[in-house]
Parts: C-alpha cells; structure tokens; sequence
C-alpha cells in the first residue's frame, strides 16, 4: 500500500506516538509510507527569517532504524496566526501535489486543518481517508479563539470519514458525539513492544548516573511536560515532604521545565528533583527500569485530559511498574481499578500515595499485575489490525 499520513506536529522531533509506531512498522511490512507535517515548534528555533522553504526528508525512522518513512514539511510563515493561515495553503498544495505524483492508496488524518484538507482533496477521487484520534486536538491549540475552529473543522472531517480510528474506548464514545458514524468507528489501542520493554533488575548504571542509591524510593515521569501535567505540584509536595530517600526522576522537555527547575532550586533539592531532558526512544527501557513508581499526575479536571490514554502508561506497565495516576476517566476507564494503576484525587496526592505503597509493601505485586494487563497489547497484533483496516477501506472505496 502506498500510505500518506498528514498531521500538525513535528514527525521528527515530538513523540514517538502510535502513527510513529505503525509507520515504522508497516514499512518495515513492505509498504511506501509518506508524511505532511509541521513544525510545531518554531518558535523555540533560531530565527531564520519570516518563512520557511519546504524541506523533504528521506529515511526517516522513529522506532526501528530500517524504517523507511518520508516526511515532507510545507513552508509557513513564522508569525504567530498567520502560521495557522499560511498552512492552510501549503499544506493543500502539498496534499494535491502528493496525490498526483505519490498516488496514494488511502490518506490517514491525525491533524485538524491538514486532515480537513486532505478530505476535500479526495472527495471526488477513490482514495478513502481515514482519521485516527489519539487526542482531542483543538483543546491544544494555544491560541484559544481558533479552538472554535478547530472544533468545526473536526466535526465535519468525523461526518464525512471512510473511517473513524480512535485510541481507546472513552475517545471513540466523544467522536461519536461529535458527529462520527459509530458503525465506521473502531478502536486500535495503543501497544507496547514486549521484548523491549519488560521487567528488569539491572538498573544500577542508570541509578549511578544520577547520583540515585539502591536504597532511594524512585518516582518517574516521562514524556512532554505540559503545565496541566501535575509534576509541579509533585515537585512542590516533595519539597514539604522532607524525606532524603524520595527521588523525582522526569524525563522530557517542555514548557514546564524551567518551573520545575526553579522549584528544584529554590528547595535546594538538586539531589532530590533530578531532571534530565529529553532521551531518546531506545534510552527509555532502561530509565524506566530505575524506577520503583511511575507517574500520571495531570490535573484530573484538565478538558484535553479527560478522554485519552498516554502510550507512556502501557510501557510503565509492561516494565512491570505500579503507576501513580489522577483519576482521568478515559485511564480508568481503561485500566479499571485491580490491575496496576492506583488513583489519586489531585496531583500532589502522589507523593503521600507512593509512601503508602512503600509502607504496606505493594509495590512489586502491583508491578506484577500490571504486567499482566497490558501484554495482550503487543504491537505486532495493533500493526496487524490497522494494516488490515486498511485495506478493508481501500477495497471498500475501489467498488
């Protein structure tokens, strides 16, 4: 199959997510995969003038290094809403011209506008689009007057998919009642490699690396750090805490990261709040396996926390790890309440939660338990079922 996925965020820098995932892993199956997407993050780049030229890059993996994925990024203008607006146009240019010369079998939409576009390029045309939900994407837009937008823009993509995917149950209820088809609506969790992660004693290096004893209760979080995310309330709670023995260890980068560093210093808790940025895919495992507890501490009334389920909570549970989680109703929905994943009311509660777990001695059995749960979730079989979706869509449209 030739595949063309459109999205609004950085391919090359942000994730890896489940389109990272399957991308990779359908090449690897043979197939031609193409990407559109954005450079969310400009901003945060040096400046190099008010546009930028259209870039292609070649090869690109995320998971497996003998992936073979496309990414072509469509020049913008770098201000502030005329961004928005500039995509609007080179992002249906580039969806044309990726119709004409790549010919794709079907288009996969994980974006807003981008997808809204490539719908109405193949209106008229017998390639299906399919739009795969991993989040309720216009409560992030930072600029909230367009989240309106956005909203419509969504709605009438979900109308008028061949095909609805969303992540988890929770997701797929909310895109029905935006307007999505329930009977063209179907879930594809998110999986987790096995072999990769899985439980291990063997996290001595990472501990020494920094500076963390065998005898230091590890607290963990990873991935982008949102300000809804809860770690500053963590961090501020840790500091009350007073307890030498309790580590706080975050792995990512984002717009929380200087308040986390000036909770740290202030606290003088250098040694207990230790922030290493982000690492890449591969290191994860291995970080993970110094934990003792992970962490879901987003505030549990945040809007675009309500109906999803991070990837990072099935890989904390295949290593084997208890995880700490504010009770998000699409997570408990997910995850219910015997089998690993322990719930707090609000985010600061993690820290009294996980001396419990520490005091009673649950930690390993929990550990255990949610092992369990999630190895039914293997990426292999999620690969299996979107591949076959796929072509099911292709098919349909072709008659």
């Amino acid at each position: 199959m030739k595949i063309l996925i459109v999205q609004e965020s950085d391919w090359l820098k942000r994730g890896p997510h489940q389109q990272h995932q399957l991308a990779d892993r359908l090449s690897l199956r043979g197939h031609q995969i193409r990407v559109i997407d954005y450079e969310i993050r400009w901003r945060e780049q040096e400046k190099g003038g008010l546009y930028s030229k259209r870039q292609v890059f070649n090869n690109v993996s995320k998971i497996n290094t003998e992936a073979k994925v496309t990414v072509i990024r469509p020049g913008i203008i770098k201000i502030s809403i005329l961004d928005y607006i500039s995509l609007i146009f080179t992002h249906q240019k580039e969806i044309n011209r990726q119709i004409d010369e790549f010919q794709p079998d079907v288009i996969v939409g994980f974006g807003i506008l981008n997808s809204y576009l490539a719908l109405r390029a193949v209106k008229r045309k017998r390639i299906p689009f399919v739009y795969y939900w991993i989040d309720v994407l216009h409560r992030l837009i930072p600029f909230k007057p367009l989240q309106f937008i956005g909203r419509i823009a969504e709605q009438k993509a979900l109308r008028q998919a061949d095909k609805v995917l969303t992540i988890n149950d929770k997701l797929k209820d909310y895109v029905v009642t935006m307007g999505a088809v329930a009977d063209k609506t179907e879930v594809i969790r998110a999986g987790i490699d096995i072999e990769q992660f899985k439980p291990t004693a063997d996290f001595g290096d990472i501990r020494r690396q920094y500076g963390l004893k065998e005898t230091d209760i590890v607290l963990f979080f990873m991935g982008w750090l949102y300000h809804f995310s809860g770690l500053k309330e963590v961090a501020a709670k840790l500091a009350e805490a007073s307890d030498e023995k309790l580590k706080l260890l975050i792995v990512g980068e984002g717009d929380a990261f200087e308040e986390l560093k000036e909770i740290r210093d202030k606290s003088n808790l250098q040694n207990n709040i230790i922030l290493v940025g982000q690492k890449s895919y591969a290191q994860m495992p291995a970080l993970i396996s110094a934990a003792d507890i992970c962490l879901l501490p987003a505030y549990p009334r945040e809007k675009v926390m309500q109906d999803i389920v991070p990837i990072k909570l099935y890989e904390y549970m295949a290593m084997g790890k208890t995880v700490i989680s504010t009770r998000l109703p699409g997570v408990m929905r997910e995850f219910g309440e015997d089998n690993g994943v322990i719930y707090i009311d609000e985010p600061e509660d993690a820290i009294n939660e996980a001396k419990n777990l520490i005091e009673y001695g649950k930690i390993s059995e929990l550990g255990a338990r949610a092992r369990e749960f999630v190895l039914k979730y293997s990426w292999d079989s999620i690969t299996d079922q979107f591949e076959k979706i796929l072509k099911e869509v292709i098919k349909e449209k072709r008659k």
